[in-house]
C-alpha cells in the first residue's frame, strides 16, 4: 500500500480517506461519495422510487444531471405533489424518515365541500385509522366555500397516505394534496418537476433537527 506515493510498511500508519492519495496493490482506493442533498418539487403521477415495475415515471428521471445516485427520503404518493428530499446521506435520510424523530411535514390540502369547525377540531385532536390513532396535527383553514375548502395541515408521522386517510376519517374527500414543508425546509416557488441543491445551512438545520450535529 502507498499513501501519497510513499510505501507504507509500519502498522498503524494513518491516512485520511478522501484527502490522501491511497493505493492498494497499485490501484487507487475509491474516495467516499460526495454528500448530495436535493429538494425536488415532485409532480403528480411520478413515483417516489428509483424504478417502478409498472414502468411509471420515477423521481430519479427528474434528477439525471446529478453525479451520484440519490434516494428519496420517505415517500410522496403517486397522486401527491410537492417537496421531496433526495440524498445519498444514509444516516440523515434514515432519521428524517423515522417516526422516532417526529419530523414535521406540512401540506396544503384541497377538500370537497365546506369543511366544518368540528372537522378541523377532529383533525387537530387526531382520528382513529385502521392502523391506529393518527396522533394530533396542526391545522389552519385557508379558504372555505360550498364547493371546496383549502386547509394547511402539519403532521409528525409519516405513515402511508396519512393526510388523505385523516381527512377522509373527518368526513371529506381530498381533491388535491401538495407538500409544502418538510422539517425546516419549505417548497417556496420552485417549479413543478424542478429541483435545487440544498444550501449548507439548510443541511445543518436538518441535521440538528434529528440530532446529527457536527
Amino acid at each position: 500500500m502507498t499513501v501519497n506515493g510513499k510505501q507504507v510498511r509500519e502498522p498503524g500508519t494513518r491516512a485520511v480517506w478522501g484527502e490522501d492519495n491511497i493505493k492498494l496493490d497499485g490501484r487507487d482506493v475509491r474516495k467516499p461519495s460526495e454528500r448530495i442533498y436535493i429538494l425536488l418539487n415532485k409532480p403528480f403521477g411520478v413515483v417516489s422510487s428509483l424504478r417502478d415495475p409498472e414502468k411509471r415515471p420515477v423521481v430519479s428521471d427528474l434528477v439525471k444531471g446529478v453525479g451520484e445516485r440519490v434516494y428519496p427520503v420517505g415517500r410522496l404518493d403517486f397522486d401527491t405533489m410537492g417537496l421531496l428530499i433526495l440524498t445519498n446521506d444514509g444516516d440523515l435520510a434514515h432519521r428524517l424518515a423515522h417516526p422516532r424523530y417526529h419530523v414535521p411535514r406540512t401540506y396544503k390540502v384541497t377538500v370537497e365541500g365546506s369543511i366544518s369547525n368540528e372537522s378541523l377540531d377532529s383533525l387537530r385532536k387526531g382520528v382513529v385509522l385502521e392502523d391506529g390513532f393518527s396522533g394530533p396535527s396542526k391545522v389552519t383553514s385557508i379558504q372555505r366555500s360550498a364547493g371546496r375548502s383549502m386547509i394547511r395541515m402539519t403532521i409528525t408521522r409519516g405513515r402511508s397516505r396519512m393526510v388523505r386517510r385523516m381527512v377522509e376519517a373527518a368526513g371529506h374527500k381530498v381533491i388535491h394534496l401538495l407538500r409544502t414543508g418538510f422539517g425546516s425546509l419549505e417548497l417556496g416557488n420552485l417549479k413543478v418537476g424542478a429541483y435545487r441543491f440544498l444550501e449548507t445551512d439548510e443541511v445543518e438545520s436538518l441535521k440538528r433537527l434529528v440530532g446529527l450535529e457536527g
